[in-house]
């Protein structure tokens, strides 16, 4: 009988770094693995991210350190760079379809969610066909062993119950916050992704250009 295994209780720091590695593999596949650089960009995006935050270089190198210490990244090296780039192992350490793996990640970077805004939000990451479905889904997600989700309680005034995920603690006031609507938040993201990819780019140019200059001198 295989064993079941408990979910890990991630920081704050673990759980935006693993969302946004969740996330970009699906979005920008061909920039999948990430390096430092860009994993930075990814998880201080002011779009698709609550809370939104302002990581420094040596926050991301710490928290992949003790997500590599968790096994739920490992490290990737080659493809004509010598740059290290990371991976999440997620769905290696527990059985994830594809569309669980969506609708966590999006838990997991924007908090608590409704069925609704899981299906309206999901498109770039899984392509749900109807609601039900993702109810389904985060039924199933509630009651597997151990669970990955669970139902908040209605609160007064809402119409909706709201989910979060147990990869570590989540409090609901947090995300309580007043955020500015934003009807093009994919579109917005989707520039960002295309930022991020070009300073990528610039940064491989600059470490290539410092190496041929080393190189004739």
């Amino acid at each position: 009988m295989e064993e079941i295994k408990d979910l890990p209780q991630l920081s704050a720091a673990e759980l935006r770094v693993l969302g946004s590695l969740l996330e970009k593999s699906k979005t920008t596949p061909e920039y999948y693995p990430m390096t430092i650089n860009s994993l930075q960009s990814a998880c201080n995006q002011k779009t698709s991210r609550k809370p939104v935050v302002s990581y420094d270089e040596n926050t991301i190198i710490t928290t992949l350190d003790l997500l590599k210490k968790r096994g739920l990244v490992s490290t990737v090296v080659g493809g004509g760079s010598r740059v290290t780039k990371y991976k999440h192992n997620l769905a290696i350490h527990f059985p994830l379809l594809p569309s669980e793996l969506a609708a966590l990640c999006l838990l997991i970077l924007r908090g608590p969610l409704t069925a609704g805004e899981i299906n309206s939000n999901s498109g770039r990451l899984y392509e749900f066909e109807t609601l039900d479905e993702v109810l389904e889904l985060l039924n199933k997600l509630s009651i597997d062993e151990p669970p990955y989700v669970k139902q908040l309680p209605k609160r007064p005034g809402q119409k909706e119950a709201r989910f979060v995920h147990l990869f570590g603690e989540v409090n609901e006031e947090d995300y309580d916050l007043p955020q500015i609507a934003n009807h093009n938040d994919s579109q917005v993201q989707a520039l960002e992704d295309k930022v991020a990819i070009l300073e990528e780019q610039l940064h491989a140019l600059r470490t290539e250009f410092d190496k041929l200059i080393a190189e004739l001198t």
